[in-house]
């Protein structure tokens, strides 16, 4: 060790449980250090005056009893020790993280306001019916329901912003928790005119990857599911909508086919103006899942309209 470093063992604090000593502003600026790439920028990037940063720094140091950083003219970097205490910081903060977005969950949930958000699909052809159940039975309760693909309604539960999300996608992350609502069927639609409409024989798995579809964008639950049934190395689509209305009334244009939940198309394949295209090998299915932020079912509005699609959708 340098003199800095014998000095600061001299100096070294008595050794108690970190939750007595240890300040999240600390390890903030110790991850942003690595970041940024010295002391000096790590502060700016968390708006922490560099004589402050400093100080916390080697407080820090005289608390675990090792250096985190080599001082010199040139400026500061982490040590062999503090690239390590490093990644134990970022799991401090994710932990943080994870813990003020659980809290703000289940804050929103006691309230007379309830925020939660769908994918598409079951924005337009399910969440309707469990709101009229809600309304009736809580109607001091304010609902605000946020519509987005799959992939941001993740985020939004991730984030605190949705007590609730309903999802159509088989990615479900590790960290939060979920339920089954429904199990949807995925099917082949092509307009009356198109050529498919005299096959005879079911479309298989691999003729459908070969073959450019009307698709939806990126991170939705449709085109995840489909990516997982048939594979993600498909024929590139023909076009990408946010939107199962739009992709419908492409397909009844002539656009191409396309792969769509059975709830989008019931109605325009009975009045024929889609047509579904059998499929052999493993059914094009996917699992419609709520999901929420942490370990306990969710309690109060967000509880009641859980278990309000669970019954619904049960008994449909």
């Amino acid at each position: 060790m340098g003199a800095y470093d014998a000095d600061m063992e001299r100096r070294a604090l008595p050794k108690l449980p970190a939750d007595k000593w240890l300040e999240i502003s600390a390890v903030r600026l110790l991850v942003a250090i690595a970041d940024a790439g010295s002391l000096s920028a790590g502060a700016r990037l968390i708006g922490m005056a560099q004589s402050n940063a400093s100080r916390a720094v080697a407080t820090l140091e005289r608390r675990l009893g090792y250096p985190l950083l080599t001082r010199s003219t040139r400026g500061s970097k982490l040590t062999p020790e503090g690239v390590l205490t490093v990644e134990w910081a970022r799991e401090i903060l994710d932990a943080t993280e994870r813990f003020s977005a659980g809290a703000a969950a289940l804050a929103s949930t006691s309230g007379t306001e309830l925020v939660f958000g769908a994918s598409m699909t079951v924005a337009e052809y399910l969440v309707p019916r469990w709101l009229s159940t809600f309304r009736d039975e809580c109607p001091e309760v304010q609902t605000t329901l946020r519509i987005n693909n799959s992939r941001r309604v993740v985020e939004g539960v991730r984030s605190g912003e949705l007590a609730l999300g309903f999802i159509e996608t088989p990615d479900i992350p590790g960290d939060v928790q979920s339920i089954h609502i429904l199990t949807d069927r995925l099917v082949v639609v092509i307009s009356p005119d198109h050529p498919w409409s005299a096959r005879v024989e079911p479309l298989t798995h691999e003729a459908l990857a070969s073959t450019p579809l009307v698709e939806r964008e990126d991170g939705s639950g449709t085109r995840a599911a489909l990516n997982a049934a048939i594979g993600a190395s498909r024929a590139r689509p023909i076009a990408e909508l946010n939107s199962n209305s739009a992709i419908s009334f492409s397909v009844m244009a002539g656009l191409g086919p396309a792969v769509l939940s059975n709830l989008a198309v019931q109605g325009a394949l009975r009045a024929g103006r889609l047509v579904e295209i059998p499929v052999v090998d493993r059914p094009l299915e996917r699992d419609l899942r709520c999901i929420w932020f942490g370990g306990h079912r969710p309690v109060g509005s967000a509880g009641r309209l859980l278990d309000i699609a669970v019954q619904t959708t049960s008994t449909s």
